[in-house]
């Protein structure tokens, strides 16, 4: 997380176009040779620039310089760098935004895919965690103390950017947003100050730091109450890329026992509809199994256009979906609707930005391989959402692009909060925020509108 006050800088040249970016020679030669930056037209710059962004729907922009921090300080110094260049900073922790928002037209791209800390207090059970550590990393080490994090459920998703959208992880309907877990945070501001956030200290970067972004009805009805412990999911995909499209209700339980297992799930295996294609019961998986499940769904080298809303909880939600979960575009792609009650139905706290929720979490994953199929894919997933958000109250910020479309991502009492705190922290817009059409956002941020 980086917001904060912006100083005056001098001007920086841009590029004529993004498709013939200009070169930009290291302008410091006094940079100690170790500090990790590669200036645009170095020989390794392209790979720093989109060798981790996991959509390789790769855009054609172009920062000045990619740092690839290994340390605190390295951060520090970068965007102590881009107030002197008077450009503009971006950050990317793991990489998986669909968007790429980290990779900006001629800023500092500060990358702390190198940069891991982690750190355990058995006696408080408070882990301390890089923002480049991804779900399955975080899990794996916390798994030896008898401990899990409810991070993303693709296993390469980074901690930092997860957790900044707020955090729907695993179990999300039960055990509510990750970023609730998220105890303090350690922030680089825009004027290069180290400072630490949380209830208590800069309560405005804590706030801002966590969520500044057939069958199915049945299943619908029957997770209202559902065990505490198990979570709901309906799919709509081609199974091992085969020629029949099918939904799938997946439960998966967090249990200690077989038994505590076999009690969560039987209430749905015994309540099913008839006509099922094909189904499982008491399938015994780990988190690293569905991590593994997650990523091959998930794969990595092809394209991707995603899209995202919060269903009305007055709304038909099986009739709201209807057309995405049976008119996918690609045998890759799929659909998907998690269930978020009671979690939707709780007060969330005032000291955080995530403010935006409902029963029904809607998703598009439309994943293909060639650039010429990018605008059958892309006009698909407009022509979904133009007929869902009909019905929708807002979006989830982890699985938007705000080029395509813009929504209501907070309440509108939080959504003005969080937009003060921005521009009195980052008057300037030094630190890249809501990668809009043009990138024109700046300072100002979003609008929050339906």
């Amino acid at each position: 997380m980086t917001v904060n006050n912006g100083t005056s800088a001098p001007s920086l040249p841009s590029s004529s176009s993004s498709s013939s970016p200009m070169s930009f020679p290291n302008p410091f030669p006094s940079l100690s040779p170790s500090f990790p930056i590669h200036w645009r037209g170095d020989l390794h710059y392209d790979h720093a620039r989109i060798g981790r962004v996991f959509n390789h729907r790769r855009p054609e922009r172009y920062p000045l310089a990619v740092v690839e921090a290994k340390r605190e300080e390295h951060i520090v110094e970068a965007v102590k760098l881009a107030n002197t260049l008077g450009c503009r900073v971006s950050v990317r922790s793991g990489g998986h935004s669909w968007a790429a928002w980290s990779v900006r037209d001629d800023v500092i791209l500060i990358d702390l895919g190198k940069y891991y800390e982690f750190a355990y207090d058995e006696e408080t059970k408070v882990a301390k965690v890089a923002p480049s550590m991804t779900g399955r990393m975080l899990n794996t080490i916390l798994a030896h103390h008898g401990r899990l994090f409810p991070g993303g459920h693709c296993p390469d998703v980074g901690i930092g950017g997860f957790a900044l959208q707020g955090g729907m992880g695993w179990n999300c309907k039960n055990w509510g947003w990750a970023c609730e877990r998220v105890l303090g945070v350690d922030v680089v501001t825009a004027d290069g100050e180290l400072v630490y956030c949380d209830k208590n200290e800069n309560t405005d970067l804590y706030f801002a730091a966590r969520g500044a972004g057939p069958a199915v009805g049945w299943i619908m009805k029957l997770a209202e109450d559902y065990d505490e412990d198990t979570e709901i999911v309906a799919v709509s995909n081609y199974p091992g890329g085969g020629d029949e499209l099918q939904i799938m209700v997946l439960l998966v339980t967090f249990k200690n026992s077989e038994e505590d297992a076999r009690k969560a799930l039987q209430v749905a295996e015994d309540s099913q509809p008839e006509g099922k294609v094909f189904g499982w019961f008491m399938k015994p998986t780990s988190l690293q199994q569905e991590y593994d499940d997650q990523a091959a769904a998930n794969p990595e080298g092809h394209r991707y256009c995603v899209d995202n809303a919060y269903i009305s909880n007055d709304a038909d939600a099986a009739a709201v979906l209807e057309a995405a979960f049976t008119s996918l575009p690609s045998k890759k792609s799929f659909a998907l609707w998690y269930s978020m009650n009671p979690c939707s139905r709780r007060p969330l706290p005032d000291d955080m930005a995530l403010s935006m929720q409902s029963d029904h979490y809607f998703a598009l994953y439309t994943i293909w391989e060639h650039k010429h199929d990018d605008a059958a894919n892309r006009s698909w997933v407009r022509n979904i959402m133009k007929d869902v958000e009909k019905h929708s109250v807002g979006a989830y910020l982890g699985d938007s692009d705000f080029q395509e479309r813009q929504t209501r991502f907070w309440s509108p009492e939080q959504g003005k909060k969080l937009m003060k705190i921005r521009k009195e922290r980052d008057p300037q817009g030094r630190i890249c925020g809501y990668l809009d059409e043009g990138d024109k956002s700046r300072a100002d941020g979003l609008q929050n509108e339906l």
